[in-house]
């Protein structure tokens, strides 16, 4: 597939102004007929989805340099992009490796801004195909979903479970070790194969895949950094999802990323699911469960999930939150970092937390 467009053509008004009508109908075609998605690959790489990638990409990053300098030579820039994706001489390049503290340690690899506005590209393509295919309760990086969303399910649940709290809710959680360290890339394709039949596209994925390798593991690992990642990992733990929901018939299950619980009134039924989980995801996805974080308690003992201790009518930041919440304010007490802290607070039951926050801002 030739590009016959010459750079002097190129137009984001031209591009964007019937952009609506235009994905809606490639939409009802890609999903005609059912089964994998189909003739996806020319919407991924086409010049109106590049440009608006690119829109959306520079949200907030205006002022990088790498920003400033492809800005500078834009539209020769993405029409060479588009000239190799369509053409499918397109090579990933390397990563920028660099520390973050979330609260814990993270890796965090940076791809360059080139093969980032890609990453765009295949995500507002695929994500609205593969989002209909998750559960409900799976909460990670989903629009209208969420950690606080997660929180309110769980809630929800509990109270279901303990019937208003007039009896025992036991919860099941656990946690994936090295989640993003373990994907194995093999599995990840061929889930992929399941559902997209575009041979083109799956190259793409593939060369996205591959780009990157956990340390010392060939084929294995993809990096915390890429907007893709988010999608890849959803579509791989999804198989684990439909296993649970389908196999297991856990009704009360939620998932966040690498994060998940199951509630039940018998502790019993708990213990039989521990060693089918362990197996599936071993076998089937090559993960393995952190045997430090796996527990089985009551609901009214308070669950620690997602940074929060959650009990049967309320919710509390777990301890060392607070602690971290104090030690920034103690070194910025600015208004935004203050309006933060509530905002995040607003979803439990904080009201002497506040008070004392609110003090410790207008403190010296």
């Amino acid at each position: 597939m030739r590009s016959n467009i010459h750079p002097n053509q190129v137009s984001l008004f031209d591009f964007t102004q019937n952009r609506g009508a235009t994905e809606r109908e490639r939409e009802r075609e890609r999903e005609r007929g059912g089964g994998g998605v189909c003739h996806i690959y020319d919407d991924i790489v086409s010049l109106e989805n590049l440009l608006v990638s690119w829109q959306e990409f520079l949200r907030g990053k205006r002022k990088r340099k790498d920003v400033a300098e492809f800005s500078l030579k834009f539209t020769d820039s993405i029409i060479q992009l588009h000239r190799d994706l369509a053409e499918r001489n397109y090579q990933h390049g390397p990563y920028f490796p660099f520390k973050i503290t979330d609260p814990k340690p993270r890796d965090i690899h940076k791809a360059n801004l080139r093969d980032r506005v890609v990453h765009h590209a295949i995500y507002r393509i695929l994500c609205p195909f593969f989002d209909k295919k998750f559960i409900f309760d799976s909460y990670s990086c989903r629009k209208n979903k969420g950690t606080h969303r997660a929180m309110d399910r769980f809630h929800q649940f509990g109270t279901k479970v303990s019937r208003n709290s007039t009896r025992t809710a036991w919860v099941l959680k656990c946690d994936v070790r090295k989640f993003f360290a373990s994907i194995d890339h093999k599995i990840l394709k061929e889930i992929l194969n399941k559902h997209i039949e575009d041979t083109n596209t799956l190259s793409l994925l593939g060369k996205v895949i591959d780009s990157f390798s956990t340390k010392n593991k060939e084929s294995v690992g993809i990096p915390l950094g890429n907007l893709t990642s988010q999608l890849l990992v959803n579509i791989y733990m999804n198989e684990f999802d439909q296993f649970v929901k389908r196999k297991l018939k856990a009704r009360y299950y939620i998932r966040y990323a690498d994060d998940f619980l199951i509630l039940s009134e018998d502790k019993n039924h708990l213990e039989e699911l521990v060693p089918q989980i362990s197996e599936f995801l071993e076998t089937e996805l090559k993960l393995t469960l952190h045997p430090n974080k796996l527990f089985i308690k009551t609901l009214a003992s308070g669950v620690d999930f997602l940074g929060w201790i959650t009990f049967p009518c309320h919710r509390i930041p777990r301890t060392s939150t607070k602690r971290r919440m104090f030690k920034k304010l103690s070194n910025n007490k600015s208004k935004e970092t203050l309006n933060s802290y509530l905002g995040l607070l607003s979803h439990g039951n904080t009201y002497e937390l506040t008070q004392k926050i609110g003090t410790e801002s207008q403190s010296d």
